[in-house]
């Protein structure tokens, strides 16, 4: 008995997979995204390169709209990607064994009135480099340089996710020089004005207590 129910549990398992597979649907991952990026506008130093596609296309697998720029839509500029080569490691007759293939990507996230970010992520990847099979060396090249460029994506993705912390930041510090400049150059005149002095308290008792410089926060210089 235990073994029919076994086999059914088994069986809907099998359909439920087939299923979803058949619709078209698809496991995706799980981003805590910034509520200022629900809705994106993607510049790019190439328009209708094979990175500005990548990106949009994961852009769009989490559910984020991709619309035309404007200024009360955030904005996702790709500047540039750069690759280069290095070689790790020879054959006995000197000829190169093993490479290293690195890809770069620079790219700025501006949030309006919140600020504008500027990052960049960095992969590489070992790969034989056989003379004698230049055309198939060729074809693992692209491949390479194709996969890295959707991990790149990826990594961008997760970069979003942790926008939020940035964008704290920056409304921290904006709030922390609002505070600084009402203090010293706010005028009020229902509030009271705070005087700030330096006084030295040094050896030399001729100027010992005597303020050397002070300011109200009323802007005008204080003296004695």
């Amino acid at each position: 008995m235990k073994s029919i129910f076994r086999s059914l549990r088994t069986l809907l398992v099998v359909v439920a997979a087939l299923a979803t597979a058949s619709c078209g649907f698809h496991l995706r991952g799980s981003y805590n995204l910034p509520d200022e990026i629900q809705k994106l506008s993607v510049t790019s130093f190439d328009k209708y390169g094979k990175l500005t596609r990548e990106m949009k296309t994961q852009l769009r697998l989490h559910d984020i709209d991709v619309i035309p720029p404007a200024q009360t839509i955030s904005n996702l500029y790709l500047k540039g990607e750069s690759y280069g080569e290095s070689t790790l490691s020879l054959y006995q007759n000197s000829r190169v064994a093993e490479k290293q293939f690195a890809y770069t990507v620079s790219y700025s996230v501006t949030v309006p009135e919140k600020g504008n970010y500027n990052f960049s992520t960095s992969l590489s990847r070992t790969y034989l480099d056989n003379p004698l099979t230049a055309l198939a060396k060729s074809v693992e090249e692209e491949m390479l340089a194709q996969e890295m460029r959707v991990e790149a994506t990826k990594q961008i993705m997760r970069q979003l996710a942790r926008l939020n912390a940035h964008i704290e930041a920056f409304e921290r510090k904006e709030a922390e020089e609002k505070a600084l400049r009402e203090l010293y150059q706010g005028v009020d005149e229902d509030k009271p004005a705070i005087t700030i002095e330096t006084r030295f308290d040094g050896k030399d008792d001729e100027s010992r207590g005597k303020p050397l410089s002070s300011f109200t926060t009323s802007g005008e210089e204080s003296t004695e």
